[in-house]
């Protein structure tokens, strides 16, 4: 099967990194290098582009389809929270772009065996890096009933988060809950039937969740945003793109603060605290799609472009 993911936000991407032909530009997020392909054809004899993922198959065909471009570009199996080891490896000191983008490629949730789909019946994985321990399953099984419900209702945002851990600590004490069909099932069962019919899939948002708390996606997010933008060099760009409110959230607080770090009280007449603006955060409200490329691309119609400045 072949790995696909359309880029999001492709000319706005380029647009908010104005990408300079010898510069060097980090994806935290490889995936298919749909971006990244775009990046490297903007980049002279001494640019470089550095992708990084931690899912093996992104990897691979990051890989394969950068080979066109040489020494230019470097793909790498990493979490993008070790984005500043690795390019200490690499003898890279600085960047003058990095691109996130947070979303779950179309190959990840079409690939059944994958785990991430409501849709398709394979065992409960959603491991982004199958390197790690912790599945869906591991989650679904063994958390507390009342850990699974703060999970389905802070990460999901579901409504119904009670009454879905409650159906799912029911039904594993029967038997252990291995599919994703068996999931989907129940927590289908556990919302009432006027409001499946809302928002999507029923499972959509505890699948969500899951995935979530499987691949500590918001503690890695919120952790690195600060040190990935010391990476920058001046006037250096970043770029994230996120797909639901709970990243979107982390995003623009943590540029927010970038930008006005300081901690003093209001009435104070000067700042005292020392603390020094790291740049400026370039998108007051997020950057979304086209009505076109929504169209074209019915998974992007729910992504945000953030940019932030380096001083």
């Amino acid at each position: 099967m072949e790995f696909v993911h359309r880029p999001v936000l492709l000319d706005e991407v380029l647009d908010g990194l104005a990408v300079k032909p010898d510069g060097i530009y980090v994806d935290g997020t490889s995936g298919g290098a749909g971006h990244g392909r775009k990046i490297c054809g903007m980049l002279g004899k001494h640019g470089r582009f550095i992708g990084m993922d931690q899912d093996a198959d992104a990897v691979r065909t990051s890989t394969e389809r950068l080979k066109e471009f040489g020494n230019k570009a470097s793909v790498i199996r990493s979490n993008y929270s070790d984005m500043a080891a690795v390019l200490e490896r690499m003898g890279i000191d600085k960047a003058d772009g990095i691109l996130l983008d947070l979303g779950v490629s179309s190959f990840q949730l079409d690939k059944a065996e994958r785990g991430f789909s409501y849709r398709m019946d394979a065992p409960l994985d959603m491991r982004m890096d199958d390197r790690q321990e912790l599945t869906a399953a591991d989650v679904v099984n063994n958390y507390p009933e009342n850990r699974l419900f703060h999970i389905i209702k802070n990460y999901g945002e579901d409504k119904f988060a009670k009454n879905i851990a409650k159906h799912i600590a029911t039904e594993r004490s029967q038997a252990p809950i291995l599919t994703t069909a068996r999931l989907a099932e129940i927590v289908s069962q556990a919302i009432p039937m006027k409001f499946k019919k809302q928002g999507g899939h029923p499972a959509k948002r505890t699948f969500q969740a899951i995935r979530i708390e499987v691949n500590h996606e918001l503690d890695i997010l919120s952790q690195n945003i600060d040190d990935m933008i010391d990476i920058l060099k001046p006037d250096g760009r970043f770029c994230i793109i996120t797909f639901h409110s709970l990243e979107d959230r982390i995003v623009k607080h943590a540029f927010r603060k970038a930008e006005n770090p300081c901690i003093c009280p209001p009435d104070f007449p000067v700042c005292v605290c020392g603390n020094v603006p790291k740049g400026k955060v370039m998108t007051r409200r997020p950057i979304l799609p086209s009505v076109e490329e929504m169209e074209q691309n019915p998974r992007s119609k729910s992504a945000k472009l953030r940019i932030f400045r380096h001083n």
